[in-house]
């Protein structure tokens, strides 16, 4: 693509119509700028547009595309084409800090989070004038491009929160700081004092405050890994200055400025080295008091958000994005000085716990939110450890959460006015989420149904937070591993409990509600048959949910807990009548065409997902229906997209699984198509063990004589892919095909075609590769395929007893032995690095696996081969008796003793003897 105006007129106006809600623009518009983005100089003229376009909402637009094609692309991918030309890296990075620093703040902060994703893979080492061009502009005095360099610094350094320790981690952050620290620290002293000297200029102090806060946020993520000795000399001075300015009362500290510099006191008074500055009691009350109690407060903001934007308010509560409230950070505050002072500052908080109460009790219709602080008072003081799966592991004994519980959250719950004190309720739900591992059973018991009606209240916030409440519930495990709460003891609530949980979805601001669906898949999970005389009037529910949202997928989550339930729904039902897969398939097929028709990307993979688990159920045949859309799934345009491809290959399996010979016959012609989708999978590091799934699964299922013509060319391809790139990946599955191959065409067939490809070629592989390397296959049917495949190729290939195969029959024994008996070899070698799909970049390429969907581990030899080791006792005692005397005379002279103390186990084990 040239940079010229023609282009640029062209790329305005798809960026437009990807703004249409009408799907028929939108669609083709999206389609057409996926088609032309590998193109060079694609993203130079986005960055063109939004600089010099007149109309800034196509600025705004180009910035926020620019970004979305970095992060889908900028990282390179190994075995994969570089998506973004050299000259292009290069230009992007020569211009987008001055580009991101001069626009206006909407676009600045896109390209500052494109900033952060290149950065996070190009620096320091691909990027190593970053810091320093960022730092001068320190000295510019323009707090536009002042804040511009703090928020990217911001969003490059806060990984350093979330990273394990290492030294390549450590020595980053030490360049960082070498740079970046005395700066910082300097511009933080500058900007205490311009606020003092602007104290009554309320615009300048919006600014400064906001430089102030992602000040904080830097400091927060330089500290977190704990360097200190590069702040040390300053800590007091930072102290003290976030120490006053969280004391003063201003209503411009109504910004984040107030959660970060509390968050600083937090992770401060977590590290040992700085333990001696809260020692003093009159410093612990003042925080206490001064500090924490205050930005408890159920806030005017909290209550808007809470009633008017419930998505937010969950989003913030449920899944930790509140980082930035004061709330989160006084809490985060309570949990850091309670790890040295727990005595001292439960006393103080107790006397204002009981103190909110007491307040509340006197006119609750008035004083509710003094309630609420004390509820999350309490929360944040009893939480010392925490899960996602489990909620509170450990909490302060020095709180009494039962009692806390029957005393003040029974209430609440069991409120007979559903929609009265909506947040006490949402407080009351929530404290039964998070200490659920704390309560007894019969306690929660006694809550399950209470949180079954609160999922009919109005309130978005607590409806929500019921269906959360009882997902997380379900989840539980008992002493054995099963769950806590049982079917059984759901039984009554059955019907009341999927009623509530539909009519939820109904509510508004609920339809597509992510916490709902996932707890309609786990009550699914959990009841099991329990749900099967619902499944005729919950799967057309289910259904018209999946036409809704397949119009337009917005909720990935919510998308992958309706597909989960679907699953659920087949799977149990079908386990109980496998003749109901056909009234599945008519309540399902016709949504699941327009979905493949239309190309919803998002869906597609869940499609054929649920497609193979519905084949699987059938018995061995493969209905029209299937066929018809068989020619369609080996275009190679499917194969494409990365995200495809494991549900693909299963579908795929079982295709050939429930019907090879019907393939063989009917569509003989898509054999050379399904042999060259193998071709290109193996051809690929991270897709040659799809490619190999795919192989095992003709080898198993397809007639012989249907692929006799193409064994050779299989073979060769492999040999071609082994000589290019040999890794340990790739050995493992190769051994497993071969050895299937043994088993399912014999011995001789596998010797016959290597040495026809190339003489004594089954010695090399043999050699080279089998004996080697068979320590390494992992699985356990994996490792039952290789050991009755060795022992074929040993006891029923005449070659290995009569040429010069003959050396390689003890040392290839040996090896047979050591995949029985040896620990794994699970060692790879240095440079080799794997790239895992769920690594590959980019939500459209990435593949969710459903759970509910999974598929059964097959075993090709199944039933015929109980225990290897007998096998191998029986198959050598065979071949002694066809040729006397010639096995023992072969194992005395060259197997070692260790392994043939082994052999003597299987053979007795056996009852055979060698002779």
């Amino acid at each position: 693509m040239d940079l010229n105006d023609a282009n640029l007129q062209t790329l305005t106006e798809f960026l437009r119509k990807t703004l249409d809600p009408d799907p028929s623009v939108r669609r083709p518009a999206e389609k057409f700028l996926e088609s032309v983005e590998g193109n060079q100089n694609y993203p130079i003229l986005l960055l063109s547009l939004l600089e010099k376009s007149q109309d800034n909402v196509i600025r705004v637009c180009a910035a926020v595309t620019f970004k979305n094609y970095i992060k889908r692309n900028w990282r390179i991918v190994e075995d994969e084409p570089n998506k973004i030309s050299d000259p292009d890296r290069t230009t992007i990075k020569a211009n987008i800090v001055n580009l991101m620093l001069s626009s206006p703040e909407q676009i600045q902060k896109q390209l500052s989070d494109a900033i952060s994703i290149i950065g996070r893979e190009d620096f320091p080492q691909k990027w190593p004038d970053l810091l320093t061009e960022m730092v001068n502009r320190f000295q510019s005095g323009d707090f536009h491009i002042i804040n511009g360099v703090l928020r990217t610094a911001h969003s490059l350094f806060k990984r350093y929160r979330h990273e394990f320790k290492s030294n390549e981690l450590w020595m980053e952050i030490k360049l960082v700081l070498d740079t970046f620290a005395q700066p910082l620290t300097e511009l933080f002293k500058a900007t205490i004092e311009l606020c003092q000297t602007h104290a009554t200029d309320i615009n300048a102090l919006k600014v400064l405050f906001s430089s102030l806060t992602l000040i904080s946020k830097l400091f927060y993520s330089l500290n977190f890994q704990d360097l200190p000795e590069f702040f040390e000399d300053n800590m007091e001075t930072w102290m003290t200055n976030f120490h006053n300015l969280l004391t003063l009362d201003n209503k411009l500290l109504q910004t984040d400025l107030v959660s970060n510099a509390i968050q600083f006191l937090a992770s401060v008074c977590e590290r040992p080295h700085y333990k001696h500055l809260f020692e003093d009691q009159n410093t612990l009350t003042s925080i206490c008091e001064k500090v924490i109690v205050p930005n408890m407060e159920f806030r005017s903001a909290d209550e808007e958000a809470f009633e008017d934007n419930s998505e937010e308010y969950i989003r913030r509560d449920l899944e930790g994005s509140d980082i930035d409230t004061r709330r989160r950070a006084a809490c985060d505050l309570v949990r850091g000085l309670c790890k040295f002072f727990e005595g001292p500052v439960t006393a103080i908080f107790s006397g204002y716990v009981n103190s909110m109460l007491a307040e509340y009790a006197k006119n609750p219709g008035v004083n509710w939110k003094h309630k609420d602080a004390a509820i999350y008072l309490v929360t944040s003081l009893a939480s010392k450890a925490q899960t996602q799966k489990h909620g509170i592991t450990q909490a302060n004994e020095l709180v009494n959460l039962t009692e806390f519980f029957v005393n003040h959250i029974l209430t609440d719950l069991k409120s007979p006015n559903v929609n009265e004190f909506p947040v006490l309720k949402a407080d009351a739900i929530k404290y039964v989420m998070i200490f659920r591992s704390q309560l007894p059973k019969e306690q929660l018991l006694q809550a399950v149904p209470l949180l079954i009606a609160h999922l009919q209240a109005e309130s978005t916030v607590e409806h929500t937070y019921a269906a959360h409440a009882l997902e997380r519930l379900f989840t539980m495990r008992g002493p054995n591993n099963s769950t806590l709460i049982t079917a059984a003891e759901m039984a009554p609530f059955t019907e009341q409990l999927l009623n509530n949980l539909f009519k939820a979805l109904a509510l508004p601001g609920s339809s597509e509600n992510e916490y709902i669906m996932k707890a309609i898949m786990r009550s699914f999970s959990l009841l099991q048959e329990g749900i099967v005389r619902y499944i005729p009037t919950l799967i057309g529910q289910l259904t018209h949910k999946l036409l809704l949202v397949s119009k337009n997928p917005s909720k990935p989550h919510f998308n992958h807990y309706l597909f989960e339930s679907l699953c659920l729904s087949i799977r149990i039902t079908c386990k109980a009548d496998p003749n109901t897969v056909s009234s599945f398939e008519e309540a399902l097929f016709p949504v699941f065409t327009e979905i493949l028709q239309n190309d919803v990307q998002e869906f597609v993979p869940y499609v054929f997902q649920v497609m193979s688990l519905l084949l699987e159920i059938h018995s061995n045949s493969i209905p029209s229906s299937y066929m018809a859309l068989f020619p369609h799934l080996l275009q190679p345009v499917l194969w494409e997209r990365t995200g495809n491809i494991p549900p693909l290959v299963r579908l795929l399996q079982a295709y050939l699984e429930k019907g090879g010979p019907t393939i063989a016959s009917s569509a003989a012609d898509k054999i050379p198509g399904l042999l060259g989708v193998f071709q290109k999978l193996i051809a690929s590091k991270a897709n040659d063990h799809q490619g190999f799934y795919l192989l095992n699964s003709i080898i198993e299922h397809m007639p012989p004589e249907s692929i006799t013509q193409y064994r050779k060319q299989i073979f060769i391809l492999l040999f071609q892919r082994l000589q290019s790139s040999k890794t340990t990946k790739f050995i493992k599955s190769f051994l497993v095909f071969i050895n299937l191959y043994c088993v399912k065409y014999g011995a001789i067939a596998l010797q016959e075609i290597f040495d026809t490809i190339q003489p004594k070629m089954f010695g090399m592989v043999l050699e080279k590769i089998v004996i080697p390397e068979v320590q390494k296959v992992s699985g356990t049917v994996e490792k039952k395929i290789c050991a009755v495949g060795i022992t074929k190729v040993l006891t029923e290939c005449p070659a290995m007893m009569d040429t010069e195969y003959t050396k390689l029959w003890t040392p290839l024994l040996q090896a047979l032995i050591g995949l029985f008996e040896l620990p794994e070899d699970d060692s790879i070698p240095d440079d080799e690095h794997f790239i895992d799909i769920e690594d590959t970049p980019g939500y459209q390429t990435a593949f969710s696996q459903l759970a509910f969907a999974g598929k059964k581990e097959h075993d090709p030899i199944g039933e015929a081969v109980g225990n290897p080791k007998i096998l191998l006792a029986q198959s050598l005692h065979k071949l002694s008796t066809a040729c006397p005397g010639r096995v023992p005379s072969m194992l005395s002279t060259s197997l070692n003793a260790e392994a043939l103390q082994f052999l003597q186990g299987y053979l007795q084990a056996a009852t055979v003897q060698l002779v």
